[in-house]
């Protein structure tokens, strides 16, 4: 690990403290969006599967998942109960949940991942690129150490692991399909330093205003999440911040 990468602090209590009523805030604000978000580009149907983050079950994802269902993708979430982190059995279930969604559609599926559930989306696409289409994370801490979020302690209360034996610095390495990372600067749990992509010719990072905990509901987060879904698979193109979108969507590179 490097120096830089343990040097990452966790976002302040306050953001932390203030994580909940920030979500609450979010889930108001995206309902009221709906019907602005109901005019982004409708998919072509291929197969979405969505995974929650830590300690987080599909019930956390179902907003997202029906907003997605609505705009024409055959969305999953991934059935396996509350994410106490890669336990036993865990990997393997998911590839087969990867692997079954793609036979039975017949066509390449995307993930989207929530902070833990990015990383896992990640770890998917690198072992089943053949399977897997595009790959969202949302605050996913890839980037960084364990130690680097406000979430380590429960992760490891949860998984009977400790971090420092799961972490593995080629988390980092974008898998090889296309990728978006979405992050703000402003996550009360995860540093946002770590959740950033490398950019390159297939993979990217979106800036959003808002905490952790309210990403999957975020507007401007679901706004990107089904603008990058509805591109034709084999045509990826990076996101556009022209226009409008100059005003909600910040460049990273600034």
């Amino acid at each position: 690990m490097s120096a830089a990468t343990q040097s990452i602090r966790p976002p302040s209590k306050i953001l932390m403290l203030l994580e909940g009523r920030r979500a609450l805030t979010e889930l108001g604000a995206f309902l009221n969006a709906l019907p602005l978000l109901h005019l982004t580009p409708r998919g072509d149907g291929h197969p979405v599967l969505v995974i929650p983050g830590l300690m987080a079950g599909d019930d956390s994802t179902l907003p997202l998942r029906k907003f997605l269902e609505g705009r024409g993708y055959a969305v999953k979430g991934w059935g396996l109960g509350l994410n106490r982190g890669l336990r036993a059995g865990v990997q393997d279930r998911m590839l087969d949940c990867v692997r079954q969604l793609s036979h039975l559609h017949n066509r390449k599926i995307s993930i989207v991942g929530w902070s833990l559930g990015g990383i896992y989306a990640r770890e998917l696409a690198k072992i089943a690129p053949d399977q897997v289409r595009s790959v969202i994370s949302l605050g996913s801490p890839f980037g960084g150490s364990p130690r680097s979020t406000n979430a380590w302690q429960v992760y490891q209360l949860a998984s009977g692991q400790s971090v420092d034996n799961v972490h593995d610095v080629a988390m980092s390495v974008a898998p090889a399909v296309p990728t978006t990372a979405i992050y703000s600067r402003t996550d009360g749990i995860c540093a946002w330093q770590g959740c950033v992509e490398k950019t390159s010719a297939e993979s990217e990072s979106i800036e959003v205003e808002g905490s952790h905990c309210g990403l999957a509901v975020n507007p401007a987060a679901v706004y990107a999440i089904a603008d990058r879904l509805a591109q034709p698979d084999g045509a990826w193109k990076p996101f556009d911040r022209s226009g409008w979108r100059s005003l909600i969507f910040p460049d990273p590179a600034r």
